[in-house]
């Protein structure tokens, strides 16, 4: 996966409330199933899957079998992936902002 589509991922993993609520609980525990991660929200336990899947995919969440029982865990890689992004992005922004307004302090007749 390119640098682009790595991040697309990530924001579209951040993209979701419920996938976000399911990333903060991963944060919290060292390991946790689906089940226990379904426990007390307002979706099913397949739902939970799905969201996991999703976050898999992204980066943010790493799997281990333990018999019957699948185990997730949280890889806060990606999230400094996006960290990383938004910082670069701004900085552009700012020098863009930055020359601008250089620009615009320059101009003849400004009052």
């Amino acid at each position: 996966m390119n640098s682009d589509d790595s991040i697309d991922a990530i924001f579209s993993a951040l993209s979701d409330r419920t996938r976000r609520q399911v990333l903060g609980r991963l944060a919290r525990a060292d390991s946790v199933t689906a089940t226990e991660l379904a426990t007390g929200m307002d979706v099913s336990r397949q739902a939970i899957v799905k969201h996991l899947q999703a976050l898999s995919s992204a980066g943010f969440a790493t799997t281990e079998r333990s018999g019957r029982e699948v185990r997730y865990s949280l890889d806060p890689a990606p999230l400094r992936e996006a960290a990383r992004w938004i910082s670069d992005e701004g900085a552009r922004w700012d020098d863009r902002l930055g020359r601008l307004r250089s620009l615009l302090q320059d101009r003849p007749g400004r009052t």
